[in-house]
């Protein structure tokens, strides 16, 4: 569409029903909000690039439910798209050149004619657009150059996977723009995972990129890393009188990748003492049959615990899909806070063992723990270190929970979020 004709849409009735399904409100203030936002960023896009047919797409961030650090391991997981998202404007170009811009990363130029590793991309932005097209280019399908504008807010280091976010909209872009939107979402999720460990030079699991593209509440099993099992559950915690809110602690984990790469190289660790690649091959029985030898052969017990962490996990996720289908939300949430304390206990990704006097994290649970007593739960959110927590909170207590969490965090750091029922989609 040219830029009149996005102007239109987004004044238009139409616009509503969009508003409704990304950000999950029919509210006026909401509307006018996400109006003037769509509106700021098609100006911003225009003043960048000129007038060109553009197409609105829409990314969103994530929460986890269950199932922490499980995806590297062929595991289990329950995780959701939610209704904060990165908002791109993009326009197809008749060159190799793929541009992308926000106001955080600036400018990020590549030619794509050049797709091999850049050592000195890996990392950033750059790395992500280069290898998304490379992988393009060798599953067979087209590529070609684009001129983008993002307005984000699924920020980075907030915990609510910001790179898998940015990496399922590049591929959302190759997608549309030159493939004929033939591309499924679970293909385009494990492109992207293909990308950021190739590319980016993280070794990330696939949840965050699967929740992202599939949308909605999700039950994935990775078992077979070819053709995850992808079961959607139709589920509200407000239809239950509940509130989700995502609290960022402002403990930036960007720079956290050796600590998060220590739990997928420890959990192999011990899956290759039993020969196994990841431990999804690994009889549990056996494992707790050997625990002696395993910690005299492996001299790691943090290895140990993380593998104990990551059966019992698995089981969780079970238990909590067939919760949802018999919409038990007691017993929902009794799993999401075992799923938490497992991941503090065990897994021991609440605070960096290489920066102990920033637990940031650590002290989020246990203010939340103090306000919210037995109305809710509260866990830490999805890698860990830093970031982010979540809570489930009875909604008549919501107010006085932003108000006494604000007074530590800040306000605006306290982030009451909906469940969205689709992925990353192009609106236009």
């Amino acid at each position: 569409m040219t830029n009149s004709e996005l102007k239109n849409f987004i004044e238009s009735k139409e616009f509503e029903k969009i508003v409704l399904d990304i950000y999950c409100s029919a509210e006026k203030d909401v509307i006018d909000d996400e109006r003037k936002r769509y509106l700021k960023t098609l100006e911003e896009t225009v003043n960048l690039y000129g007038d060109g047919d553009y197409h609105i797409i829409s990314s969103p961030g994530r929460v986890e439910i269950s199932g922490n650090h499980t995806d590297h391991q062929r595991g289990s997981v329950v995780a959701a798209s939610i209704n904060i998202d990165n908002l791109c404007f993009v326009k197809k170009t008749d060159d190799n050149v793929a541009i992308f811009t926000d106001k955080v990363f600036r400018e990020n130029k590549v030619d794509i004619s050049d797709l091999s590793v850049h050592e000195d991309e890996k990392g950033n932005t750059k790395s992500i657009l280069r290898g998304t097209a490379s992988r393009y280019k060798e599953l067979g399908y087209n590529i070609g150059g684009f001129r983008a504008y993002q307005d984000m807010r699924v920020l980075v280091g907030s915990g609510l996977s910001s790179s898998a976010c940015f990496e399922i909209l590049i591929t959302e872009i190759y997608n549309y723009l030159y493939n004929e939107n033939k591309i499924d979402d679970v293909e385009r999720a494990m492109i992207s995972q293909w990308t950021e460990n190739n590319f980016f030079g993280k070794p990330c699991g696939l949840m965050d990129q699967m929740a992202i593209s599939v949308g909605s509440f999700v039950s994935i099993d990775f078992f077979d890393k070819n053709k995850p099992k992808i079961v959607k559950h139709s589920f509200s915690f407000g239809d239950y009188g509940y509130k989700l809110i995502v609290i960022n602690t402002r403990a930036n984990h960007a720079d956290l990748t050796d600590e998060y790469s220590a739990i997928p190289r420890e959990m192999k660790e011990v899956a290759n003492y039993y020969g196994a690649e990841v431990l999804s091959e690994v009889d549990e029985k056996e494992f707790y049959k050997s625990i002696k030898s395993l910690r005299e052969t492996i001299k790691n017990d943090r290895a140990v615990l993380r593998a104990y962490h990551y059966f019992n996990e698995n089981k969780r996720v079970k238990e909590l899909n067939q919760l949802l289908k018999s919409r038990d939300i007691n017993g929902i949430l009794q799993v999401m806070s075992k799923s938490g304390n497992s991941s503090y206990k065990y897994l021991q990704n609440v605070y960096a063992s290489s920066d102990i006097k920033n637990q940031a994290v650590a002290i989020a649970l246990a203010m939340s723990e103090e306000i919210i007593g037995d109305n809710g739960i509260c866990r830490v959110q999805g890698g860990g270190f830093a970031g982010t927590i979540q809570v489930i909170i009875e909604q008549e207590l919501v107010n006085d929970y932003i108000d006494k969490m604000g007074s530590i965090f800040g306000k605006d750091a306290i982030m009451p979020v909906e469940i969205r029922n689709s992925g990353t989609k192009v609106i236009l």
